[in-house]
């Protein structure tokens, strides 16, 4: 039975709070659009995606006019293209991005993700290819993300694909540098990239996956900040208690429109994912969220265990509220993308060093930070293999997404619009880590990668 109290509730946290859908990702398998004609595959990678995706925002659109539920963004996501390119006989991969990007354009969506290669253990060739082709095709494509997994648990570090990933990186802020490096922000360097994440820059569609899903990110910091001010000075097991019980509350929420967007696609629902997903808005913050449990800034000691205690309430409230939970599921510290950490951060008291300690406990860390332009490629990569190295070991999702600001220094700013928000850029250690990147090799794989 329905209780008009939740209704209520509901309403006042989307008026209030900024509850909201973060997005509503439909995932497309493109293996069999492979072919060895280049003209060939795109013009099929294009048909197949405008003919899966053709009424996803429109229903997307209808679900928030009915239900009075906003949901941020639409996007798609797609099997890996190394994948899919591998079998046309070009080494030139950009044309693969073009038609991604002209079917995002078509189908009206925000983001379409899944230019992308696995290559934890090594290169194939079409691997290499893609990541060559990654500065050209952010440069010259509006919708398209890319992620390239360069470490898991199972297999290591591959330090050749982390080292390359910093000239890579370097080199599309050169190529995006008229628009502040922004071709970074849609790039993403992870260790052990989960199959079924529909949040962007890192979503592609695994190939474990159905031929076609929908998968829902949800949010929420800004319910979660509004109910931990209705007990302060409660001790850190209300704390807890009061998180859990606001993420189930918001994943129901996720749930239902995942359910709902499903049945009316006639697309299977894969996974909620549980997320706290922060925007540039005023009130939908995690740093403020840390604050409220009782830290005078963002970064100072204890924001580690604040933001435990955070990520694991979400998801044990989260996984009560749905039978499929999937993705990151966890808090974001993208810091770009919230307003309490372009704060921290230019209050110097959030650092790189301390968005890395926190990365041990959350889903994403190094996230949208902002380094200086002149930052060598073999820093971006030694940063790339510490994060890779925490999620190694610790066997759980990391990821950087770090944008070296061309021509900018130390204290400005960044400005990318939208979710993406602003950037303060901050500083790196300027000792080189020059030798250690450019042995190369593979860092192996720790012992705990030894379950069978």
């Amino acid at each position: 039975m329905i209780d008009l109290k939740e209704i209520f509730e509901t309403q006042h946290m989307i008026d209030r709070e900024h509850l909201d859908i973060r997005t509503i990702t439909m995932g497309i398998s493109l293996r069999d659009c492979a072919h060895s004609d280049v003209n060939t595959a795109t013009r099929k990678i294009y048909d197949k995606i405008t003919h899966c995706a053709e009424r996803l925002v429109s229903v997307g659109t209808d679900i928030e006019r009915e239900m009075g539920i906003p949901i941020v963004h639409k996007r798609i996501s797609v099997t890996p293209m190394a994948l899919v390119a591998e079998a046309s006989e070009t080494e030139d991969y950009v044309p693969f991005a073009k038609a991604m990007d002209r079917a995002a354009e078509t189908c009206g969506v925000n983001f379409i993700g899944g230019f992308s290669a696995l290559v934890q253990k090594g290169f194939t060739v079409g691997d290499r290819r893609l990541i060559l082709s990654i500065p050209e095709a952010l440069a010259t494509t509006k919708y398209v993300c890319s992620s390239i997994n360069v470490a898991s648990t199972r297999a290591g570090i591959n330090m050749d694909a982390v080292r390359l990933m910093g000239e890579i990186i370097k080199e599309t802020a050169e190529r995006t540098a008229d628009q502040g490096g922004l071709g970074c922000a849609k790039l993403v360097v992870f260790c052990n990239a989960v199959e079924d994440n529909p949040f962007m820059a890192g979503a592609f569609h695994g190939t474990g996956e159905a031929e076609c899903v929908i998968n829902v990110g949800v949010s929420g910091p800004g319910v979660v900040h509004h109910a931990l001010k209705e007990v302060r000075g409660a001790s850190i097991d209300v704390v807890a208690e009061t998180v859990k019980k606001t993420a189930f509350k918001v994943t129901r929420m996720g749930q239902l429109i995942a359910r709902e967007a499903s049945t009316r696609l006639n697309v299977p629902f894969g996974i909620v994912d549980l997320s706290l997903a922060p925007t540039p808005a005023q009130g939908d913050s995690v740093a403020r969220i840390l604050e409220e449990m009782g830290l005078e800034r963002c970064g100072t000691h204890g924001t580690t265990a604040a933001l435990a205690l955070l990520n694991d309430a979400v998801k044990k409230g989260g996984v009560m509220a749905s039978s499929q939970v999937g993705g990151l599921s966890g808090a974001f510290i993208p810091v770009s993308e919230d307003e309490g950490m372009i704060a921290a951060a230019q209050a110097g008291t959030l650092t790189i060093d301390k968005l890395e300690a926190m990365t041990c406990v959350c889903s994403v860390g190094l996230d949208m930070i902002a380094v200086p332009g002149d930052t060598p490629a073999e820093t971006l990569s030694a940063i790339i293999a510490d994060e890779a190295a925490i999620g190694m070991i610790n066997n759980k999702t990391t990821a950087v997404r770090i944008i070296p600001a061309p021509g900018k220094q130390v204290g400005d700013l960044i400005e990318m619009g939208g979710l993406l928000g602003s950037a303060p850029v901050m500083p790196v250690h300027t000792e080189s880590s020059a030798a250690f990147i450019q042995r190369g090799g593979r860092i192996p794989a720790p012992l705990n990668a030894l379950r069978n």
